[in-house]
């Protein structure tokens, strides 16, 4: 079993890396009393390899001050019992955690009738220390937006696959509308249409006879080759956002020879890079 550990300063984005955590297949546990992860119960811990091959642990200023001044004695007791477990501390200047708490209007754990938000921050600083000393990385996030805080958790993640989104390819006929809940769409009405053709008219893009009529013109593959530049170029910067799927539509007149026929060939030249590929002709189901 994985377990992580992640705390931090209040507004440092704990929420989030627990958020990204989950996104990468741990099970998480938010505020979990710091006891519970020391003494008998790293027993228990240990013993959920079976069932819990990724588990994350918030832990943050709630905790009692005789509890984070244990930490680093709980973090010794489970590495004694051979748990495999990492401290990530996530922290920000105290100008930063202002501006964020000015903008989110949420209320600081630690403040009160008699304690304003900077005196609050400086006791939380001080509070944590002993987590933050027992960290195996400390990440300052003053200078991330939320999705480069998910993309920094992820590049510390071992096990994360980097890159993978899901894509759909969907072909269409224009005539029969634009489909709802696309991404991209691309326009290949232009190219020359198999429907002209007598012995073609009846049959599809999937079929040989269409194929070989399409991959004769210069324009069907200029145009194909320009969709899969776009689509190479800007799908990895995507997937940087943790985005996890998208759509990618495909539209000519009818919908049964042209966009069929990019699609099937974006889908190949996709398939392997990116995970799941769905194919979907809307006109010939």
């Amino acid at each position: 079993m994985q377990l992580v550990i992640v705390s931090g300063m209040s507004g440092a984005g704990k929420t989030v890396a627990l958020k990204q955590y989950e996104d990468l297949g741990y099970y998480c546990i938010d505020n979990l009393p710091i006891a519970l992860i020391g003494g008998r119960s790293s027993r228990v811990i240990k013993s959920l390899e079976g069932r819990y091959e990724k588990l994350a642990i918030g832990i943050d200023a709630r905790a009692s001050p005789r509890e984070i001044r244990a930490f680093p004695k709980y973090l010794a007791r489970l590495r004694e019992r051979k748990v495999p477990v990492r401290v990530i501390f996530l922290t920000a200047s105290d100008a930063v955690i202002l501006q964020r708490y000015a903008e989110t209007r949420r209320k600081h754990p630690l403040t009160g009738p008699q304690v304003s938000l900077e005196e609050a921050i400086a006791r939380e600083r001080k509070l944590l220390l002993p987590i933050a000393e027992s960290s195996d990385f400390v990440l300052n996030t003053g200078e991330f937006n939320l999705h480069e805080l998910r993309e920094a958790i992820r590049q510390r993640e071992p096990t994360a696959e980097r890159g993978k989104l899901g894509i759909t390819f969907v072909s269409f006929g224009f005539k029969n509308g634009a489909p709802e809940g696309i991404d991209f769409l691309f326009d290949v009405r232009c190219l020359p249409n198999p429907h002209w053709e007598q012995n073609l008219r009846p049959k599809t893009g999937l079929d040989a006879e269409v194929i070989a009529y399409l991959e004769q013109h210069a324009d069907v593959q200029s145009m194909l080759g320009d969709i899969r530049k776009f689509l190479d170029t800007w799908l990895p910067k995507i997937a940087a956002q943790d985005v996890s799927y998208l759509t990618v539509a495909v539209g000519c007149t009818g919908g049964r020879h042209r966009s069929p026929y990019i699609v099937e060939r974006l889908a190949q030249h996709f398939r392997g890079g990116y995970d799941p590929i769905t194919v979907t002709h809307r006109e010939l189901s």
